[in-house]
């Protein structure tokens, strides 16, 4: 068997030599002094040679390693020289499988099944907090170590739920990877528990009772504020929808409603496009549907008003600049604060306000499937149903959304003043 030293004292001679080891190992020497491992076998009856790599780069330890891993192979009834090059072609194959373009073919793969403004959204988010640290590493080289340091940046600057968001999108990746033979592992799934816990869902500050929704609603309509602005405020409290979809709201999304009408518009429903549901839900994945709203006589006499004032824009609510554009984002807001309801009522609390009061009067008086209704109605997947069985029940129970819609209007509005006062009663102010 050989030793170190005779490795390392072998020179070139005017003939290429060998040193032999054993089990078919040998140095081969060549004139110019080049010296490489070689292993002699047989397969298949033939006698095969397998260079294994150059000395001193592989020493002569790693070189009997590679000669025993070798036997092993062929105690498998597979030939050593084919499975290397399976292996180093792998090896490339991976190199090639980048993070980043395995994550950008997922992607193109599932636009088509997204709105584009979701698809948007994950792109960009890979773009910005993953890509930098891992895209251009094999897919099969990261480990969940690497992904949590670089999910724990995006937690370090406050964004919880977009970790979480991504580690979810990762996971994602890495099945599809899977599915296509590019990976056989997620590291991203065992990080459910050892990210930071998602802060609880945000409780927007709401009144809960008939008497303090009256007041609520009898400031924003008397409030210092453009009339656009206190319509926008009442057609909130009315339809108990997001302020966002408001905001949103075109003249084209209004359905069986004729402004040149006696105000008797009995069948008028607002359609919210899946488009704008998704804008407002901080493009929820499992929102893919329009939302149907039935609009009471109440909520249509504040559309007439409103076109008093919008006549010309796309938008029911449009800008205090310009008409093209929908009102402000921050407009109910600042009225709202402005009115000094800033721990007492927000915009988007008429939601929690109209699920609490009618679901109390629910108790006393509605329909059994009254709890159901209120959760469409308000957009929401009820207790019990999947996200499934929901599209298939979104336009549903119409007419008996339409009477509580009324019942809720009636009750609000037993004491405000008519809806045209909101306008001719505005004192000087902007919003």
């Amino acid at each position: 068997m050989l030793t170190d030293a005779q490795c390392k004292g072998a020179k070139g001679r005017d003939k290429a030599y060998k040193l032999t080891d054993a089990r078919g190992l040998y140095l081969y020497v060549s004139p110019t002094g080049h010296r490489s491992w070689r292993h002699k076998y047989r397969f298949g009856g033939k006698e095969k040679l397998r260079t294994l790599g150059s000395y001193p780069d592989i020493g002569l330890r790693e070189a009997r390693d590679l000669r025993d891993e070798d036997k092993r192979v062929l105690r498998e009834g597979k030939d050593p020289i084919i499975e290397a090059k399976r292996a180093s072609l792998a090896s490339r194959l991976a190199a090639a499988h980048t993070f980043e373009s395995i994550a950008r073919e997922w992607h193109s793969n599932q636009e088509p099944r997204w709105k584009p403004v979701h698809a948007k959204d994950v792109i960009v988010s890979l773009q910005r907090d993953i890509f930098e640290d891992l895209g251009s590493l094999p897919v099969t080289a990261i480990d969940s170590t690497l992904v949590l340091a670089t999910l724990q940046k995006v937690e370090d600057r406050g964004a919880i739920e977009t970790a979480h968001r991504l580690r979810q999108r990762i996971s994602a990746i890495y099945s599809y990877a899977i599915a296509k033979g590019r990976a056989t592992s997620d590291p991203a799934a065992s990080l459910v528990k050892v990210l930071k816990a998602k802060p609880p869902k945000r409780r927007w500050p709401a009144v809960i009772t008939i008497k303090e929704a009256r007041e609520v609603l009898s400031l924003t309509d008397t409030a210092d504020a453009t009339p656009i602005v206190k319509l926008a405020a009442r057609f909130l409290a009315l339809s108990a929808q997001r302020p966002g979809m408001i905001r949103w709201l075109e003249w084209k999304d209004i359905h069986e409603f004729n402004l040149e009408g006696d105000g008797c518009d009995t069948e008028a429903i607002w359609i919210a496009p899946a488009a704008k549901m998704k804008q407002e839900l901080q493009q929820r994945e499992d929102e893919s549907f329009d939302h149907p709203v039935p609009l009471t006589l109440a909520a249509v006499d504040v559309l007439r008003e409103a076109w008093k004032f919008s006549a010309g824009s796309n938008y029911v609510f449009p800008g205090a600049h310009s008409i093209h554009k929908p009102m402000s984002e921050n407009a109910l807001s600042f009225l709202f604060l402005r009115e000094g309801l800033r721990k007492r009522h927000v915009p988007h609390g008429w939601r929690s306000t109209f699920s609490t009061i009618m679901n109390e009067w629910i108790v006393e008086q509605g329909g059994p499937r009254d709890p159901l209704i209120i959760d469409l109605m308000l957009a929401h997947t009820p207790t019990g149903l999947s996200a499934s069985e929901l599209r298939y029940m979104r336009a549903g129970f119409i007419d008996r959304r339409r009477k509580l819609a009324s019942i809720w209007a009636e009750k609000l509005l037993s004491s405000a003043s008519p809806v045209g006062l909101i306008g001719e009663g505005r004192r000087r102010g902007k919003v």
